[in-house]
C-alpha cells in the first residue's frame, strides 16, 4: 500500500472536533455545578441568603469604674467564608502525529556449487582434504506504522465571580455585630454588690440615652445641612436667572450703549451678586437666628437683604414675585425646623450629659427613678 493510501480512512472532523465538543459541553456542566453551588450553599428555599450565626464576648470599661460584658453576635452570609467552586476550562490541546515507516531489503550470496578432494601421503602421515561452495539469495522486507493521539484539557478556578464578589460587597457593607445581652461587671470582671449594682445600672441607663439622644442629633444635623444645601442650590438658580437678564441687557445695548451706561450695569450686577454672595456664606448664621427668634416668616425672611434684578435692570428687594421664591420659601421653612430641632437636642444633650457627670461624682443624693 502507498503512504498516501495510509491516511485515507481518517476522519479527521471527528479526531479534532469531538475534543473541542467535549470541552464546550464540560464548560456548560462546570457552570451548571457553580450555580447550582451558589443556589444551594447560598440561598434557602425562601430564596433568603443563608447565614452563619457567630457569637463572641465583649468586655469594656465604664467611667464609674464598672465595666461591660456584653454578648456579640454577627451574622456573616455562608458565601463569604466559603470558597466558591468555579472551574472553567481555559485552554484545549488536540495533538495527532502519524508516523509510516516502510523499507525493503534484499541480501544476494552465491557460492560456486563447486567441490574439491583431495589426498597426499606424507610419509607416514596420509591427509584428505574435501570442500564445496553453494549459491546463497535472501530477499528482507519491513515495514513499521505508527499513530499517537493525544488531548490535552486545562482547567483552573477562576475564583469568585465579578456579579456574585459585588453582591457579597453589598452584603459586608451591612453586615455589624448585634448586641444580645449585657452584664454589669467591676473593674475586674466580677460581681458586683447589689447596691453597687443598683448604682451602675443607672449611670449605664444614662449612658445609653446619651448615645441615642447622640444619634437623633447627628440626624437632625444631616437634615438641617441638607435643607441647607437645598437653599443654597435654589439661591445659585435665582442669581443665574438674573445673570441672563444682565446679559441680555447688554447684549441689546451692544455698540451703542456708553460709558456710563455700561458702568452702572456693572455696578448693578455687583449689587446684586454681592447680595446672594453674602446669603451664599452666612445662610446657616441667618437660619439659626430665624430659628431662635422663635417667629417663623410666611415667605423668605428679610433678614437675607436679598436684591432682585427686573428686566429693566433695576434693583429692588427680593420678593414673591421672583422665579425661584417659592421654592427658596419652602427650602428656608424646613431649613429652620431642622435647626430648632437641632437646638432642642443639643439642649437635652446638655442637660443629661450634667446629669450623668453628677452622677459620676456622687452629688446627687439619689439617682432618678428610670422612666
Amino acid at each position: 500500500m502507498a503512504i498516501a493510501e495510509q491516511f485515507a480512512g481518517l476522519d479527521m472532523e471527528q479526531l479534532i472536533g469531538a475534543p473541542l465538543r467535549a470541552a464546550a459541553d464540560a464548560s456548560t456542566q462546570l457552570a451548571n455545578s457553580t450555580a447550582d453551588f451558589i443556589n444551594r450553599v447560598g440561598f434557602d428555599r425562601e430564596g433568603k441568603v443563608r447565614t452563619v450565626a457567630f457569637g463572641y464576648q465583649r468586655r469594656s470599661a465604664n467611667e464609674d469604674g464598672t465595666s461591660n460584658l456584653d454578648e456579640m453576635k454577627v451574622d456573616i452570609p455562608m458565601l463569604a467564608i466559603v470558597p466558591i467552586p468555579n472551574l472553567q476550562v481555559d485552554e484545549v490541546n488536540v495533538l495527532f502525529d502519524m508516523e509510516v515507516k516502510q523499507s525493503e531489503k534484499q541480501e544476494f550470496g552465491m557460492d560456486l556449487g563447486a567441490s574439491i578432494t583431495g589426498s597426499a601421503n606424507l610419509g607416514f602421515l596420509k591427509v584428505s582434504v574435501t570442500g564445496s561452495v553453494s549459491a546463497h539469495q535472501s530477499n528482507t522486507r519491513s515495514s513499521d506504522n505508527s499513530a499517537k493521539y493525544h488531548v490535552d484539557v486545562r482547567a483552573t478556578n477562576h475564583g469568585t465571580p465579578e456579579g456574585l464578589a459585588r453582591v457579597l460587597d453589598m452584603m459586608a457593607a451591612n453586615v455589624a455585630p448585634m448586641l444580645v445581652g449585657s452584664t454589669l461587671k467591676d473593674g475586674n470582671g466580677q460581681e458586683l454588690s447589689e447596691q453597687a449594682r443598683v448604682r451602675a445600672e443607672r449611670l449605664k441607663a444614662l449612658r445609653q440615652e446619651i448615645s441615642q439622644m447622640q444619634n437623633r442629633l447627628a440626624a437632625a444635623q444631616d437634615g438641617l445641612g441638607n435643607s441647607i444645601l437645598q437653599m443654597k442650590k435654589v439661591a445659585s438658580s435665582q442669581l443665574n436667572a438674573y445673570r441672563e437678564i444682565m446679559s441680555g441687557l447688554q447684549n441689546n445695548a451692544g455698540q451703542d450703549q456708553s460709558d456710563e451706561q455700561a458702568l452702572a450695569y456693572s455696578q448693578t450686577m455687583d449689587t446684586v451678586n454681592q447680595s446672594w454672595g453674602n446669603f451664599q456664606n452666612q445662610a446657616g448664621d441667618f437660619i439659626k437666628m430665624i430659628a431662635d427668634s422663635g417667629n417663623t416668616p410666611d415667605g423668605v425672611s428679610e433678614m437675607f437683604s436679598l436684591k432682585a434684578l427686573n428686566a429693566e435692570g433695576n434693583i429692588s428687594d427680593y420678593g414673591s414675585g421672583e422665579t425661584y421664591y417659592t421654592a427658596m420659601a419652602a427650602a428656608q421653612r424646613s431649613a429652620v425646623e431642622n435647626q430648632r430641632s437641632v437646638s432642642t437636642l443639643e439642649n437635652d444633650l446638655f442637660a443629661k450629659k450634667a446629669e450623668y457627670s453628677d452622677a459620676i461624682a456622687g452629688r446627687t443624693a439619689a439617682l432618678p427613678e428610670r422612666t
